[in-house]
């Protein structure tokens, strides 16, 4: 009867390190689409230190977990103790890194709201100039997702640098205008009434807004996805050390 526990045993912490390796290899991808996303996603992490601390957490976690699942699959068929404490060990250390990183996230989650990047954005924006990787950041956003502003063109109003540099001359930035198609190469219809704050020529709509719908399924995906790992590394430590505690 002892031997047939142990047997199943073996088997349950097999397929949850299956699932876990699974799970190591979805983060992995979500961190490596994040990085190298042509649709201006990359922008909007590398203009958030916080954003872009997260990315390679998860990219981190992500290959730990690929190779923890790995391992704990070897360690589970051999029945090799040694392996078994070492997986162990190690998902103790990453489910409390992750736990950490979810309570962080909660507790900074005021530096993702609107207001908060409607304030950045008054503070920092200073208009084409291409050398400032904040004014750099945002205008590729607004370029790639055909947006402006965070709210809408009025943010500019508030923009102080944006204000100085242009002497008030323009309402909006180019980056703001209406491009055929809307990409960096596309042509502007028209750049000067765009700039006079012309509505036929600029696009209204704020980039929180747009942002939020266009990646609002994957952020619901990843928080699904993070669950369910968390959950499958919390059963996976229970079979791995009652297998441990089974083994001769």
């Amino acid at each position: 009867m002892e031997g047939d526990c142990l047997s199943c045993m073996k088997y349950l912490l097999f397929v949850f390190n299956f699932f876990l390796f699974l799970g190591g290899a979805c983060l992995l991808g979500i961190g490596i689409w994040v990085l190298v996303d042509p649709t201006g996603f990359r922008e909007i992490v590398a203009a958030n230190p916080l954003l872009i601390t997260g990315v390679y957490t998860l990219l981190a976690m992500g290959g730990l977990l690929f190779l923890l699942g790995f391992l704990g699959c070897c360690g589970a068929v051999r029945e090799n103790k040694c392996l078994l404490l070492f997986f162990f060990l190690f998902i103790l250390i990453i489910f409390l890194a992750e736990l950490s990183a979810a309570i962080l996230a909660f507790v900074f989650r005021e530096n993702l709201t609107r207001e908060f990047f409607t304030k950045e954005l008054g503070k920092h924006y200073q208009g084409d100039n291409d050398t400032d990787i904040f004014s750099a950041t945002w205008n590729s956003v607004m370029i790639t997702f055909g947006c402006c502003g965070v709210n809408g063109p009025e943010d500019f109003k508030f923009a102080s640098i944006f204000r100085l540099l242009t002497l008030e001359s323009a309402e909006v930035p180019e980056a703001c205008c209406r491009r055929e198609p809307q990409t960096r190469g596309g042509v502007l219809l028209s750049r000067e009434e765009c700039l006079l704050g012309r509505d036929l020529f600029l696009n209204k709509q704020g980039c929180y807004t747009v942002i939020l719908n266009a990646f609002e399924t994957y952020v619901y995906l990843a928080g699904a996805l993070a669950i369910g790992v968390l959950a499958i590394e919390l059963l996976a430590m229970i079979f791995a050390m009652c297998l441990f505690r089974g083994i001769q």
